[in-house]
């Protein structure tokens, strides 16, 4: 059976509505490339099967399916309620207290203990998503009394959002420490930060990270208010972004999140490092099986404005139709890389004052040469990934194939866009080495007689330096 492979990469939550082996071998075949382990639900030996049906895939299916780890970080949430659900009015009090209770329409529990401390009076408080809205009106050293600003039905567990408060919880829970150790046991590829403020919210977490002697690769979900305010600071100290729209647009305004999105976008493109957009992205087919126009359209404009990878949620992990959710958004993606000429040639310009200046122009050159000359296939030789990530910055239009011996870097890769990894480990010489890719290439049928391949390469090819040559080849 034939895979789907789109320049923009797939990553689907893995949940009750496909947990099994079966389903994920399905939805892999339809487009995915990575899979999200979402740690704000299931119980380690949950995950544990997922992963491990996920490695037995790769082994049995030639396949390089990648695994994210998503840490829960500090969501704030309200205890139960009383009734399955209570009605808050408009205008009237209702107040919130750190004392355990069960919930009623004039007050509620949550877990929070600095709630009291971090909340000034004035601020808002936002409860299930945004759909209720309370003005913090006095306080006391356990209770936040309120005003309902927005009113409606509250059930028990809901989420809570401070967006004009300095919460003072930390990044990294005790829950997350113990799940971040079951990732780094299980070697996942990459690792979400939740609810990060600042750099130091990455550095402490990369810390803990090298005193185990792992080396995943980190992203910042970008969900709160100082994450934008330090948005260059956190991209050059983590590996990748997510742009979580959910938490965003309750945040901040959600009129002001469309701009932000795209202000990310550019800048991971700049900095040569992935970037993630989350949330709603067809939330409508949880109980659908067709998007909304304005679905869509949103995966159309996230493939356009260059992003790495979409991400989707509920649709599959609970909802009613996870494969065909896959197909409809490879489909979308599809065909706008195919009709959209936008989506490609992003033409950066090297950093002159970059250590890697030398390296990183050459690497602009080849992604130039292949638009000029129309080239099918442009290949990178890397034990690090440096080169993929710079090449797929570019978005060429040709097909990035990177040959490694580095197998898990094989993986990590999958989440990056446009490229195609390739194991290889004879780098004897680099004229050999040249003759060889294009047999492998032309054997799998991924180039043809008269196509044209870019190749870049360190010469001497036994020292493994920094890329320094180009070659270009007609295929025979």
């Amino acid at each position: 059976m034939s895979i789907v492979f789109n320049k923009t990469k797939i990553i689907a939550t893995i949940g009750p509505s496909s947990n099994t082996k079966d389903k994920i071998l399905e939805l892999a075949r339809a487009g995915v490339d990575i899979f999200r382990l979402n740690f704000s639900h299931g119980t380690h030996e949950q995950h544990q099967q997922v992963i491990d049906f996920i490695r037995q895939i790769n082994q049995e299916h030639q396949m390089n399916l990648a695994c994210l780890q998503d840490l829960q970080g500090p969501k704030i949430r309200i205890g139960m309620v009383e009734n399955n659900g209570v009605e808050l009015q408009n205008g009237q009090d209702f107040a919130i207290t750190t004392e355990e209770m069960t919930g009623t329409s004039q007050m509620v529990s949550t877990v929070y203990q600095y709630l009291p401390k971090d909340v000034k009076i004035g601020e808002t408080i936002l409860l299930d998503d945004g759909k209720i809205e309370l003005k913090v009106v006095n306080k006391n050293d356990k209770t936040v009394f309120t005003k309902v600003v927005y009113g409606g039905t509250l059930k028990s567990k809901k989420g809570m959002n401070l967006p004009q408060t300095d919460v003072s919880s930390p990044s990294l829970t005790e829950k997350d420490t113990e799940d971040l150790m079951f990732g780094l046991e299980n070697n996942l590829e990459w690792i979400a930060l939740s609810f990060v403020r600042t750099a130091t919210d990455i550095l402490l977490l990369r810390h803990i990270v090298q005193q185990k002697g792992k080396n995943p690769k980190i992203i910042a979900k970008v969900e709160r208010p100082e994450a934008i305010t330090n948005i260059d600071e956190i991209i050059k100290v983590s590996d990748g972004i997510m742009v979580a729209r959910g938490d965003l647009g309750v945040e901040m305004d959600a009129e002001v999140v469309p701009i932000l999105q795209k202000m990310m976008v550019e800048k991971c493109k700049k900095a040569a490092k992935p970037v993630i957009i989350a949330t709603q992205m067809m939330e409508s087919m949880i109980t659908s099986p067709r998007p909304t126009r304005a679905e869509t359209n949103d995966i159309a404009n996230a493939v356009v404005d260059g992003a790495d990878t979409l991400m989707l949620s509920a649709e599959t992990a609970s909802g009613n139709h996870p494969l065909l959710v896959i197909k409809s958004m490879a489909k979308t993606i599809q065909y706008i890389e195919e009709n959209v000429n936008d989506v490609y040639h992003k033409n950066l310009e090297p950093d002159k004052e970059s250590k890697t200046f030398y390296s990183d122009s050459l690497i602009a050159t080849a992604c130039n040469l292949a638009r000029q000359t129309n080239a099918k296939v442009i290949v990178g030789m890397t034990n690090s990934g440096y080169t993929a990530y710079r090449l797929a910055s570019h978005r060429p239009e040709a097909d990035i194939y990177i040959f490694t011996s580095n197998k898990p870097l094989m993986n990590t890769l999958n989440l990056v866009w446009g490229v195609r990894t390739l194991y290889y480990d004879k780098f004897v010489s680099t004229d050999n080495t040249f003759n060889d890719i294009i047999e492998i290439l032309k054997e799998r049928g991924s180039v043809k007689q008269g196509d044209v391949v870019i190749q870049l390469a360190s010469m001497p090819i036994e020292e493994k330096q920094r890329t320094n040559a180009i070659k270009i080849s007609v295929v025979d």
